[in-house]
């Protein structure tokens, strides 16, 4: 019998983890170096966000074990380069078997690229805009264990930032997607209360400087 929580496992290495960030080792790499933690790259960001949306209806591990591929087709997510992609980049990433080869998720990336131009000319960055939109204190959970992040694949602030978004002009934003995004960009700490980095991840997010725009 396990005296661990629900949601956690210890690693072969003695760490205790959210148990899916100790699943497999690209996403124990994932979990402990980079989700959760607060982030201001707009590049990052629209990677993120763009990934999301390819990840719809599969694993996010299938697109971390992709997401070099992506990286490369998609020119490091610059996403004033990714804006100016006309058809023949849409076809010659329907053709790229490295990443996921959905024509409608790729032509979402590409207006979603143009649309950051938009949001980038509005508030100076991206990270200026989505910082916007981190949830205040009374909205979030007192305990953050494995049953409230069960029954919160959306939050308030989520449903939030994706009716923005889409009134933007944004796809492939729903509001669990977005609630994924904001998980893994830090604007939220869910790391379950006994995972080793929930500690370190607060850490972060206390000393660091929110974007304004």
């Amino acid at each position: 019998m396990s005296d661990l929580a629900a949601g956690l496992v210890r690693g072969d290495d003695g760490v205790i983890r959210c148990a899916w960030g100790g699943s497999t080792p690209d996403y124990i790499s994932y979990h402990d170096r980079e989700w959760g933690r607060p982030m201001a790259d707009d590049h990052r960001l629209f990677e993120k966000i763009c990934l999301e949306g390819f990840q719809s209806g599969l694993s996010w591990l299938t697109i971390l074990r992709k997401r070099e591929n992506f990286r490369a087709a998609f020119a490091g997510f610059d996403f004033a380069v990714v804006a100016q992609f006309g058809e023949a980049d849409v076809e010659r990433l329907v053709a790229d078997a490295g990443i996921i080869r959905h024509r409608g998720k790729i032509n979402s990336t590409i207006n979603n690229a143009k649309r950051a131009m938009e949001m980038k000319a509005e508030f100076g960055s991206l990270a200026a805009y989505f910082w916007r939109f981190e949830p205040p204190a009374d909205e979030r959970p007192q305990v953050v264990d494995w049953e409230t992040i069960r029954a919160n694949p959306t939050t308030p602030a989520s449903i939030r930032l994706s009716k923005d978004l889409k009134k933007r002009g944004w796809t492939f934003v729903g509001p669990t997607t977005v609630y994924a995004f904001m998980q893994a960009m830090g604007l939220v700490n869910d790391h379950i209360e006994g995972c080793a980095c929930r500690a370190a991840v607060e850490k972060e997010r206390a000393g660091f400087k929110r974007p304004v725009a």
